[in-house]
């Protein structure tokens, strides 16, 4: 009997704002909220922006005055609505109108040219036509005859002025003792904190309740952290005169916000696991969690993913392959002379390139018995990732056949486990939906073939990144909060961002919404990736009912029952941090140099191994599983 792997908690940051309890969903979905969740969304996302500032147990504003539900979005709506989701790039980041460059400068003088420098700052070796000659404290002059070559700094007009950035004012390197770590592991430790806040456990009893080796700690980035404290700065460094620090390279690593999760927030000894898979890097680090918690390896899994990559040379690589949206190309396909940076991302619409964006993802997921051992909340399960290649290709970046077998598969066994009915008439699908001219095409031929061979009709298409742009490394993460969204608030998420779906794509049997709608509560979500290079992966989320259902199946009434009385101090624990999230206050989880493990103080037999500051030991009685061919 294999362990379902339970979604019990997630966690996490974008452009929309904070994943736990929806409200980066709630802000997408704004208009289709009611009142009071419409005000707490806005208050909240407030606190996030630091637009608010806890004073005497009430909130105010940079003037002083204070800020309740119902005049938060009288008072700061405009700027709480301006500085989220997908929007001009901010100067925090880069001057996309001066955008900073080495510019190459070559000449030729008839006469010499000369000027004075310190001795230091000469080049070595020293140019054959410069004539050097030494003056008093350091100093030297020099003479150049004929051609000579230097690199100035320059800046030029950027051509893509959009992105998918954390709301703007909210910056994580405030919130703990950074160290000047790159801004994707800062956002990695909020995103882990947010997470097993909102799971509403205590993390030293989920700890305590299984054996050190049954954690896992699934994450990665694809490009790495490549900021100016990372592997920017390292790249960059020599090149712009200024020296490599000692931490650039190490801080810089794709495997870091594995590391930090272990090192930092949950001190974890068990499994620690890396693995990049370009756009669908969330989705394959959730199938080696999955096929670790299935296969008994692991009872509780954290799965993570974070990008913080919105840097001049990583947008200019994208760009120069044709990838992101330009201002020129949108100002064609909008016939206009100003370009609507609030739209730049348009998933199966006319549209002209994808739009980067930033964040982290982290999810927990438990065993059925663990989950309701511990009075887990259930927030839904994923019985399997799939993950296909695309074959033999012509250009790398092409899209090809793999990602009709993840999704076929996907919808195949969803179709096993809970039938027709639910498949086809409360299913949906988080598309990968990059919003290029391919993508539209190629994506919507695969959704609308399978909804033909499995008798669909109208299926719902979602695609997050027409609000937060395309994180890389956590985009399906995004999408992943984006279903858990729709499972508790039953909104499905409209395409606002176009003003028709484009004449080339498949969508016979689909239904790609302009709007936002309320809907029926759905069974089944299938979160879709398609990545360069052919990583395709797909995975299905069956719904927290759907999934309560099945743990009834298989561990009774009596075991539901219990869990339910549980659950009640799981659910006190939530409202007492979304009270705190509410005002700003996110406790952030970071333990440095807190609980180092002396090895000497570790002591194992044959049997078991006790390491200090775990309550249970690691097994060490292993059986032999290949007893037959011994």
């Amino acid at each position: 009997m294999k362990a379902l792997p339970v979604i019990v908690a997630m966690g996490g940051i974008n452009a929309a704002g904070r994943t736990s309890f929806n409200q980066g969903f709630r802000r997408v979905v704004l208009d289709a909220l009611g009142q009071q969740q419409r005000q707490e969304t806005l208050l909240g996302l407030a606190a996030l922006m630091n637009l608010v500032s806890k004073q005497e147990e009430q909130l105010v504003d940079g003037d002083g005055n204070t800020i309740t539900l119902d005049n938060v979005e009288s008072q700061l709506g405009d700027q709480i609505l301006s500085g989220t989701l997908i929007r001009r790039i901010e100067a925090t980041h880069f001057d996309v109108d001066a955008t900073h460059w080495q510019q190459k400068l070559t000449g030729h003088s008839e006469q010499a040219i000369t000027f004075t420098t310190r001795a230091r700052q000469l080049p070595s070796p020293v140019p054959s036509n410069w004539q050097i000659t030494e003056l008093d404290k350091g100093q030297v002059e020099v003479r150049i005859n004929g051609e000579f070559t230097f690199k100035h700094d320059s800046f030029r007009d950027n051509p893509i002025k959009a992105a998918g950035q954390l709301p703007t004012g909210f910056d994580p390197s405030v919130l703990y003792n950074s160290r000047y770590q790159p801004r994707g592991l800062q956002a990695t430790i909020f995103a882990a904190s947010d997470a097993i806040h909102s799971s509403g456990l205590d993390w030293q009893k989920v700890m305590s309740a299984v054996a050190p080796d049954q954690i896992g700690t699934y994450s990665a980035s694809v490009a790495g952290q490549v900021n100016s404290e990372g592997l920017g700065g390292l790249f960059r460094s020599r090149l712009q005169g200024d020296r490599v620090s000692t931490k650039q390279l190490a801080l810089g690593l794709n495997t870091m916000s594995t590391d930090f999760i272990n090192a930092y927030v949950t001190g974890s000894v068990g499994t620690t696991f890396t693995t990049s898979g370009a756009c669908a890097t969330f989705l394959y680090n959730l199938r080696a969690a999955v096929n670790d918690i299935t296969a008994g390896r692991t009872r509780v899994a954290i799965v993570a993913s974070s990008e913080c990559a919105i840097e001049p040379e990583i947008i200019e690589g994208f760009g120069n392959m044709g990838a992101l949206a330009n201002d020129d190309n949108l100002k064609k396909l909008d016939n206009t002379d100003e370009v609507d940076y609030r739209r730049t991302s348009r998933p199966f619409g006319d549209n002209c390139g994808f739009t980067i964006g930033e964040g982290a993802q982290v999810t927990i997921l438990m065993d059925d018995a663990l989950a309701l051992e511990l009075g887990a909340q259930i927030r839904g399960s994923v019985p399997e990732v799939f993950v296909n290649a695309d074959g033999y290709k012509k250009s790398i970046t092409a899209p090809g056949p793999g990602n009709y077998i993840t999704m076929a598969k996907s919808v195949a066994l969803a179709q096993a486990m809970v039938g027709d009915e639910s498949l086809t008439q409360r299913s949906f699908v988080l598309a990968h939906g990059s919003s290029t001219p391919q993508n539209r095409v190629t994506e919507s031929a695969i959704y609308d073939r399978i909804a033909s061979a499995y008798g669909i009709e109208q299926w719902p298409i979602v695609a997050p990144k027409a609000y937060v742009g395309h994180t890389i490394a956590p985009a399906s993460g995004d999408q992943l909060a984006f279903a858990l969204g729709v499972f508790d608030t039953n909104i499905m998420p409209g395409i606002t961002t176009i003003d028709k779906v484009a004449d080339d794509v498949h969508d016979d049997r689909l239904h790609i919404s302009l709007t936002h709608r309320h809907c029926e509560a759905q069974d089944v979500a299938f979160i879709n990736s398609k990545g360069f290079g052919g990583n395709n992966a797909t995975a299905p989320v069956l719904s927290p009912e759907l999934t309560k259902k099945m743990l009834a199946k298989r561990h009774g009434e009596q075991a539901m029952s219990e869990h339910h009385k549980r659950l009640q101090s799981t659910l006190a624990q939530q409202q007492i941090y979304w009270q705190q999230a509410q005002q700003g206050e996110f406790n952030i989880i970071y333990r440095f140099g807190e609980g180092l493990i002396d090895e000497a103080d570790i002591h194992f037999d044959q049997q078991q191994m006790r390491i200090p500051g775990f309550t249970n030991s690691v097994k060490l009685n292993i059986e032999n599983p290949f007893a037959d061919m011994k």
